[in-house]
């Protein structure tokens, strides 16, 4: 990923904390809080004020380029997005197909939290009823309902 572009594409000024916090997060591949990333500057010999590393990871999360995730006591992570992948949820009857966000992205988080893991590849499948189906389905048995319930009545 070459940093300079990403922020180009988005329209920011390059400057050298916001390439480093890039940098940094780019060769992360689990989340890193505000202070992590202070501390693996300075490694580097740039020395970034912690505000300026809050307020950049704010404006990459408010263009979608990172996501940030609540750990609790207001302590948060922030991870690069890498490239965005999508998955599919098809129906079982129609066979129609709807595309989501990867919804892995914070589970992998809080597996790399609770276990130190961090996940290099996933595969998700995801199978349902679409909600025309789901009403045709109802349709279907609420009239078999009324007419199992009719002919009770004519039996008697």
């Amino acid at each position: 990923m070459n940093v300079q572009e990403l922020l180009k594409k988005h329209g920011l000024k390059i400057t050298k904390p916001r390439e480093a916090i890039l940098e940094i997060l780019a060769q992360s591949y689990h989340g890193l809080d505000a202070e992590s990333i202070r501390d693996e500057a300075e490694n580097r010999e740039l020395y970034i004020n912690l505000s300026t590393v809050y307020r950049t990871l704010e404006l990459l999360e408010s263009i979608s380029v990172l996501d940030k995730f609540d750990l609790g006591e207001k302590k948060y992570n922030y991870v690069l997005k890498r490239d965005h992948h999508m998955h599919s949820l098809t129906c079982e009857i129609c066979h129609k197909t709807v595309d989501l966000d990867c919804p892995m992205v914070k589970i992998e988080e809080l597996i790399n939290r609770e276990t130190g893991f961090s996940i290099m590849e996933h595969r998700l499948e995801l199978k349902g009823i679409c909600a025309e189906c789901s009403q045709r389905l109802e349709k279907t048995a609420s009239e078999g309902d009324k007419e199992g319930s009719a002919s009770g009545r004519k039996q008697k």
